[in-house]
């Protein structure tokens, strides 16, 4: 059986912002020479979304390399936005980026 490019967070993410009408692509390329591609983007916004996975107060040996990558795409001209498993699977992520987008409809 194949596995899935993306996470089961990533999958819910997707679902969520198709059901807030937002247009994204995925796997964005940030740059060629690293292979760096962001989880999210939103190109009519600007903003890119990365989806971390749970490190239970531990960081692994990408966590400095995904610092980079951020903080290239900001350099490039993304909004960057992370999230952790947890806040798209309880929805935190988005209704952040609910707020985020349209501020009026927050209130």
């Amino acid at each position: 059986m194949k596995r899935s490019a993306h996470s089961v967070a990533e999958d819910l993410l997707a679902i969520h912002l198709g059901e807030l009408r937002l247009r994204f692509d995925r796997q964005v390329p940030v740059c060629a020479e690293r292979k760096w591609r962001l989880d999210f983007t939103l190109p009519e916004q600007g903003i890119a979304i990365e989806v971390d996975g749970h490190f239970k107060g531990r960081h692994g040996a990408g966590w400095g390399a995904d610092n980079e990558k951020r903080n290239t795409a900001t350099m490039r001209g993304w909004r960057v936005l992370t999230f952790s498993t947890q806040d798209v699977a309880q929805g935190t992520a988005k209704e952040f980026i609910r707020q985020a987008i349209d501020p009026a409809r927050s209130r």
